[in-house]
Parts: structure tokens; C-alpha cells; sequence
């Protein structure tokens, strides 16, 4: 039989290499999740299985419960190489989303049935691929986060890898002394992780001047391979009724606005108006469009605007990575700049271009906000019996319409009290229906009587043009929220919203917006400004990380080189004044990253404790249970140890736990320590697990006679 002192410094050896191994997988896992690129089943069995071998790891659940054959093993993988043509061609329809779907399900099986070393260098070989999938889909911060997290994790792998193999040589050596380990075998955790924190911290060290001497070039290379991952309204030529409020569900930013002059923009941005509707969803059928090719990136866009009175606006846009491949404008576009081969632009004025390189594309335009539409604007006859078509209406849509506008004399009037009583009698929630409903827009008019933007917006529409005005649908952002510490406006999918143009004699397409203030709305707090926060640092990020390229490092160099030569160093003066700016816009936020960093401080402190306290108890419930292992008599009897030396009583390591206990001083606590110790040794080498009640309850008397 194996000795307790031979088997005790490999436990905890291999649970260290375990756990580092499954922070390496685990960190490519929510890497990848974070990307927004996974599918909700891949992600939820391969969470599934980390967490189950976590719970392995930490002796919660038994690895031989989960005993699966190699074979069976093996056969799985080779089924599954044979289904991902399939996936490739038929469901996921791209070679990044079937690779992921590969790699987590090789991950998730290796996981849960890896015993010997090979099997963990299959894991390892899998988290590695795991991160360069991630690296070429996505392009935020938090992929910085993550990587940083893998590093940690592999150095404390392959180092404690290396412990591993080392102990398995020694005991499969026939060894039998006790020098396996050094003394302080509890501390040896703590120590491989201090070395892994110090390798981790020296190669960032190391490989900082890289950044500055190698700029980004691969993306453009590899940004092909990556799918679309996001689908907005306003980005698009058809939204379906519901398709908005499962957008704005959502926080993601999917652009940034900024304008030097005005600050924050109060507009809404334009991206699509869409004419026809069948019932369900609104949407443009192909039609021929201009071709506006920019001369030197810059492209006019109107001609003789100077002349109409309004505001006019500059500002600069950058998307985020969405599936996209039309622009969203403020108000009437004068002209633009932007780095594209060409520009469509369709009847109903909504700007195109290829869908190439969209994530992070940057464009400035001028516009103009006019204070009254042209009174020149004709609707052609075809655009004007389109702008009227109607599909199979529910007969009470009419009806309520020249309800709504009894008593209203002009196309206009007719128009404002439509608006007015859709505000007024209807209601505004994000609650999505339940199940799919025949007629959408008559559920949302005679029987729910609420809903979110593009159900009034449809409406509004459609009971205009049962009056005889025509009218289109648009689709887009509203203005978004300002980032004070950069400067920036932020608009977020949860800001999408859908309003209506109306054709007016006289006066041409006319905004009319007849959405309800939403009576709940996501107010300035804690989590709001630490959004704010995450997202100035990720706009840091894009900025000179993603975006840092060979103009960029041309430029920083030249300016070193000046600064050395002149001594003068005034790009640090520029420097220092930008984050002595970002400073001072950052002291309205101190107190919610004062709390985040005292959040992870905690975390960081005790959360290590807090674990190891919380797998002692289910332990010790486990033992109270009778299904306890013969290693939890180990921990229930050094539990005792350390009851007993807090009462200055301590076991000197040359006497057995029989000789300890005879040794004590004659009292009732001696009587429960040699009851204990018994039930020890029956329990560790009798296999009697029915001891390991009388252990439990023994230990419980013992830390109350501490007590008292």
C-alpha cells in the first residue's frame, strides 16, 4: 500500500497543473465568447464541461464517474472531423465559425476524460487554437484581458508541467523515500504562483518595445476569415416587426460620434428608410442607385445646399465591428470623407458601400440640419404610388385612422394627430410577444396596445397611407450618450429606433416620430459610468493598439528622434496635457473605480481562502454523509491539528498520531482525540468509510471544546 507521505505532495502538484490547465482552456473559451462569434449551444456544453472538470479538479465529484473508454474517445473525434464538412457548408456556412465549433468540442471532450500527460498536451495544443481564433475575431479589450490571463496561466502550466512528470518518474520508480517534496509541501501553490506571476511580469517587460517596433499589419489579412457578427436595423434594407426590441436588449456600442465644435450631438442618425411592407416587416426591393466615386477620399454628396437655411454640422464617425454596409448620417449630407473605392447611394438617399474592412472604419461629414424642408421637392408618380402601396390590411386599421384624425383639415394636421394619439393611448415596452402572431401591426393596435419604436413607427405609416399621404418607414439611432473622458458621443444598439417621413405639399419628407418616452430609462449610475470607463479604455485600445500602424510608428519615431536631437520633448508636454485632461475628466468617476478596484482587491485577497474554506465544508458534509474518500480522512484529521494548535498543542512530526495521542495531557479533550485518531486509522487504512460520521461528529465536539 502507498504511503499518505508519498501520495500527499502529488496531489497537490497535480491539482495545481489541473487548474492551470483549465484557466489556459477557460481563458481561450470566454475569449472567444467575448468576440460575440459563438453560438449559444457551443457555448453553453463547453462552459458545461469546464465546469465539470473544475468540480473534478476539486474533488467535488469523482473522476472515475465520468470513466470514458479512448476508444470511445477516438470514435467521436473521427465522427465529428467527418460532420465538419457539414457544418462548414451547410450550417455554420464559414470557416471560423465551423473551426470553433471543432476546437471546443475536441477541448470540451479531451477535458473531461484527460488523465495522462499526452491527453494534457492535447488540451494545451487546444487552448492555443482556442486563442487564435479568438485573436482574429476580435479586435476589443477584453481580448487584452484574456491573453493576459492565458499567459499567466501557461507559465503556471508548464511549470508546474514539468513538477508533474518529474513526481510521476519518481513514483513510478518504486521510490519509497520521503523526499518527494520539500517541507511546506501547503505553501508550494503559493510559490509556483509567485514565480508564475514573476515570469508573467518579466515578458510583458521583455516584449513591451515590440509594440512600438512591430505595428499591426495582419488584421487586414486575416479580418477576411472572420463571419458577420453583428445584424442592426438602420444597417441594413429590411427590418421584420420585433426585430428592434431584440436589439435593444442590448449595451454594445455600435458606433462613436465626435464633433469638435458641438460636443454632444442632440440627432438622430439615419440609416435606412424602407417603402414596402407585407404585414410583418418593412423593406426595399433592388433598385438602380447613384455611383459616387470620393476624388482623393473626398465625396460630394448634395449640390446647391449652401442656399438652405439651417445648422450646419461637422463630426467624424467610427463603427464598430457590425455587420454593415450602410453609412448613418445626421441630418442632410453635404460631403464626406472616407477611405472606400465608392459610394451608392439609393433613392431614398441611403449611403452604401462594400462590405469590406467595416469594423473600426472612420469617416467625416458635413451636414446640414434644415430648419424647413425645400419647398422645390416633387415626388415622382411611381415614387409616390409606391410610397402609398398597402398588403391585406385588418379592416379596423382604417377605421381608426380617420378616427385618430377626425377633424383635421391638412395632409400635416392629419399627420400630428395621428402622432399625438399614438403617443398618448399606446404604451412603450421592450417585453417581446410571446409567440409569433398572424398580424403583428393589429395584435399591437386592438390588443396589446404597447410596444417599442418600429410598432408605433409602423403604424404611424401605414394609417398615413390609408389617408391617402404617402409615407416610408426609417430606421436608425437615436443621439446615444456622451463620454466626457473622451470626448466621444456613444451610441449603443440598445439606442436603435425607427421613426416616419411623410410626404407634405409643399413642404416634402417630413420627420414624425410617434414613439412614447420610454417611461424607464436607463439612468446615470454606477454601472452606467463604469460602462463609460470600459469604454474610454477600449476606445484607447482601438486607437493605438488595433489601429497602430506603420504611418503611426513613422510618426511616433520622428518625434523621438526631434525630441532626442532638440532635447526639448514636446510631444510629451502634448502628452502629459492629454492625460492631465482625461485625469480631471476622470474625477467624477473616482468613486466607482475606487469601489471596482476595492471590488477586486476582495476578490484577489479572499478568494482563494473563501474557496479552499468552502471545498473543507463540502468535504466534511460529504464525509457526514458516509461517502466520503480515504483522502478526507487525511483532511478531517489535520483540520484537528490545527484545532489543537491553536491551543498550543502540536504534533512533532517524528510521532505517529497514535504516539500524539497517548502523549496528551489526561482530559476530555485527549479522550476525543484518541476517539478521533482511531476512527482515523480505520477510516485511512481499513477502508471503513463508516467511520467517517464518527469523525465529523468528533471534530465538531473538539471545535467547541475550542470554543468554551
Amino acid at each position: 500500500m502507498t504511503t499518505p507521505a508519498l501520495w500527499a505532495p502529488q496531489q497537490v502538484v497535480e491539482r495545481f497543473f489541473q487548474f492551470s490547465l483549465l484557466g489556459m482552456l477557460a481563458s481561450g473559451y470566454f475569449a472567444v465568447l467575448g468576440s460575440g462569434y459563438m453560438d449559444w449551444p457551443t457555448a453553453i456544453l463547453t462552459l458545461a464541461a469546464l465546469c465539470l472538470r473544475a468540480l473534478m479538479v476539486a474533488g467535488i465529484w469523482e473522476l472515475d464517474k465520468l470513466a470514458v473508454p479512448g476508444r470511445v474517445v477516438a470514435v467521436l473525434t473521427l465522427l465529428y472531423i467527418g460532420f465538419y464538412p457539414i457544418d462548414y457548408f451547410y450550417i455554420s456556412q464559414g470557416f471560423i465559425p465551423a473551426a470553433v465549433h471543432l476546437i471546443f468540442f475536441l477541448g470540451s471532450v479531451k477535458i473531461l476524460t484527460a488523465k495522462t500527460l499526452r491527453d494534457f498536451t492535447f488540451v494545451k495544443a487546444i487552448a492555443v487554437m482556442a486563442l487564435l481564433a479568438a485573436a482574429v475575431l476580435s479586435i476589443s479589450l477584453a481580448f487584452f484581458a484574456f491573453l493576459a490571463v492565458f499567459l499567466l496561466f501557461t507559465i503556471a502550466t508548464l511549470s508546474s508541467g514539468e513538477v508533474v512528470h518529474a513526481t510521476r518518474l519518481f513514483v513510478s520508480s518504486g521510490e519509497t523515500r520521503r523526499t518527494l517534496s520539500r517541507s511546506g509541501l501547503r505553501a508550494f501553490p503559493r510559490r509556483l504562483g509567485m514565480l508564475s506571476f514573476g515570469l508573467f511580469g518579466g515578458i510583458l517587460v521583455l516584449t513591451a518595445g515590440m509594440f512600438f517596433v512591430l505595428p499591426r499589419t495582419a488584421r487586414a489579412a486575416f479580418q477576411r476569415f472572420a463571419p458577420e457578427r453583428y445584424h442592426l436595423p438602420g444597417f441594413s434594407n429590411e427590418v421584420t416587426l420585433g426585430e428592434i426590441g431584440e436589439i435593444k436588449q442590448s449595451s454594445t456600442p455600435v458606433m462613436h460620434v465626435y464633433s469638435q465644435g458641438d460636443g454632444f450631438l442632440a440627432v438622430r442618425w439615419r440609416g435606412a428608410a424602407l417603402t414596402h411592407f407585407d404585414g410583418k416587416r418593412w423593406f426595399n426591393p433592388p433598385a438602380p442607385e447613384a455611383r459616387l466615386r470620393p476624388e482623393g477620399r473626398r465625396v460630394l454628396l448634395q449640390e446647391g445646399t449652401q442656399t438652405r437655411a439651417g445648422r450646419r454640422i461637422e463630426y467624424e464617425v467610427r463603427l464598430s465591428d457590425i455587420a454593415s454596409d450602410i453609412l448613418t448620417v445626421a441630418g442632410t449630407p453635404e460631403s464626406m470623407i472616407i477611405d472606400v473605392p465608392v459610394i451608392w447611394r439609393s433613392p431614398a438617399g441611403a449611403l452604401r458601400i462594400p462590405r469590406i474592412n467595416v469594423a473600426g472604419l472612420r469617416y467625416a461629414v458635413s451636414s446640414l440640419l434644415e430648419e424647413e424642408a425645400s419647398s422645390f421637392v416633387q415626388l415622382s408618380p411611381d415614387a409616390r404610388l409606391e410610397a402609398l402601396e398597402l398588403p391585406p390590411l385588418d379592416e379596423r386599421i382604417p377605421r381608426l385612422a380617420l378616427e385618430m384624425a377626425a377633424g383635421s383639415a391638412t395632409p400635416e394636421e392629419r399627420a400630428r394627430a395621428l402622432e399625438r394619439r399614438l403617443r398618448h393611448d399606446y404604451g412603450y415596452t421592450l417585453e417581446l410577444l410571446p409567440a409569433p402572431v398572424a398580424d403583428p401591426l393589429a395584435t399591437f393596435l386592438f390588443a396589446r396596445k404597447k410596444g417599442h419604436c418600429e410598432f408605433f413607427a409602423s403604424a404611424l405609416a401605414v394609417m398615413l397611407r390609408t389617408l391617402g399621404i404617402p409615407s416610408r418607414v426609417v430606421t436608425g439611432f437615436q443621439a446615444g450618450i456622451y463620454n466626457p473622458m473622451t470626448g466621444w458621443q456613444v451610441v449603443r444598439a440598445s439606442d436603435a429606433h425607427s421613426w416616419v417621413e411623410a410626404w407634405l405639399p409643399r413642404r416634402g419628407w417630413v420627420t414624425f416620430d410617434p414613439t412614447p418616452v420610454d417611461p424607464s430609462p436607463s439612468s446615470a449610475g454606477l454601472w452606467t459610468r463604469a460602462g463609460l470607463v470600459l469604454d474610454a479604455a477600449d476606445q484607447f485600445w482601438q486607437d493605438w493598439v488595433v489601429g497602430y500602424d506603420f504611418e503611426r510608428q513613422i510618426t511616433l519615431a520622428a518625434r523621438m528622434q526631434e525630441s532626442s536631437r532638440n532635447l526639448r520633448f514636446s510631444w510629451l508636454s502634448a502628452t502629459a496635457a492629454q492625460v492631465e485632461t482625461g485625469v480631471r475628466a476622470a474625477r467624477a468617476y473616482a468613486v466607482e473605480v475606487l469601489v471596482l478596484f476595492a471590488l477586486a482587491a476582495a476578490a484577489i485577497l479572499c478568494g482563494p481562502s473563501l474557496l479552499r474554506k468552502l471545498r473543507a465544508d463540502l468535504r466534511v458534509r460529504r464525509a457526514q454523509r458516509g461517502e466520503a474518500h480515504a483522502s478526507d480522512a487525511t483532511m478531517l484529521y489535520e483540520r484537528m491539528l490545527r484545532v489543537l494548535e491553536r491551543r498550543g498543542m502540536q504534533k512533532p512530526p517524528w510521532l505517529t498520531p497514535a504516539e500524539f495521542a497517548r502523549v496528551l495531557p489526561a482530559s476530555e479533550l485527549a479522550m476525543l482525540v484518541e476517539d478521533l485518531t482511531g476512527a482515523y486509522n480505520e477510516f485511512r487504512f481499513g477502508g471503513r468509510r463508516d467511520a467517517a460520521p464518527r469523525m465529523v461528529r468528533l471534530l465538531r465536539r473538539i471545535e467547541i471544546l475550542e470554543v468554551r
